[in-house]
């Protein structure tokens, strides 16, 4: 069971770009976590301005808030993006486009409030060599993974095993800098049975969020970055067990295993979810295994 309820940045599993020149989107979101118009790569140079002049109109008043993804530092519209974004009340953060170095988060925060969250789109081969800078940066809210343009700067394949490295370090840079999990690339067009593999895949990674092209994709990307009925269930039986022994270190697995129980419990409820009333849990996980 799912109750409703509002997750932050930090916890963000579905980040859905919403392309900023179809205003009449906006409002229909399906159930992403984070809504981001995107004045970036979904809009063609010549339609930029009046993109961004429609983002502008929709946040100006408060009464609506997303996240929005301009376009890249050094680009020809990057400052004026700031500029007419930076107090606007519905600004809620920036998803900055084609990250390549720290400095490119550092002269987008001095264009913005104070604490203005920025999650750092890193979308080339010369932005991954330089991934533990950029999560190093005391303005990088979060990392992101840009798959297309990463592929098309490469020339790898989607398979998995090939970007297997690449999102590593994602994870790693983040881990180490002490961020949220990172937020890997669109499954582009994938519904059904190949958005679920491609979720998979985010979660096997430990990456935690996810961007999504279509608010379709919304639902099935917060479903399988949460933890499952099995989870929630095993980690209720382990305290239980745990607990009925006096709450004391038995043996080495049991660190793990409760530092993975109290994860579980504390993910499920900020995303509002229990477990079905009567459910037992029965396989029982490997003591090596972290959520």
């Amino acid at each position: 069971m799912t109750e409703s309820v509002t997750i932050g940045p930090d916890l963000a599993r579905s980040w859905l770009l919403v392309n900023g020149l179809h205003t009449d989107r906006f409002q229909h979101v399906g159930e992403a976590d984070i809504v981001v118009l995107d004045i970036e790569d979904a809009v063609a140079p010549a339609h930029k301005e009046q993109a961004r002049q429609n983002v502008v109109e929709h946040l100006s008043s408060g009464d609506h808030h997303a996240w929005v993804r301009i376009n890249g530092f050094g680009t020809e519209w990057w400052e004026a993006d700031l500029k007419n974004l930076a107090e606007l009340p519905g600004l809620d953060g920036i998803f900055l486009a084609m990250v390549e170095g720290p400095e490119h988060v550092i002269r987008t925060a001095a264009l913005l409030p104070e604490n203005t969250p920025i999650v750092a789109l890193v979308e080339t081969a010369r932005g991954i060599t330089h991934l533990p800078q950029i999560a190093a940066s005391r303005n990088t809210f979060r990392l992101a993974f840009g798959l297309g343009d990463y592929r098309r700067d490469t020339g790898f394949s989607d398979d998995a095993t090939t970007l297997a490295y690449t999102r590593s370090q994602f994870t790693i840079a983040s881990k180490a800098a002490g961020l949220p999990g990172a937020i890997d690339g669109p499954a582009v067009g994938a519904t059904g049975v190949a958005l679920a593999t491609s979720a998979g895949v985010t979660s096997q990674f430990g990456m935690t969020g996810k961007i999504c092209l279509m608010a379709e994709q919304t639902h099935t990307v917060n479903e399988i970055l949460s933890p499952s009925i099995d989870d929630m269930s095993w980690a209720l039986d382990f305290l239980a067990e745990f607990n009925a022994e006096g709450g004391q270190i038995r043996n080495g697995s049991d660190l793990p295993r409760l530092a993975r129980a109290n994860k579980i419990l504390s993910l499920a409820r900020s995303f509002g979810m229990t477990p079905p009333e009567g459910y037992h849990h029965f396989p029982a996980p490997s003591d090596t295994y972290h959520c």
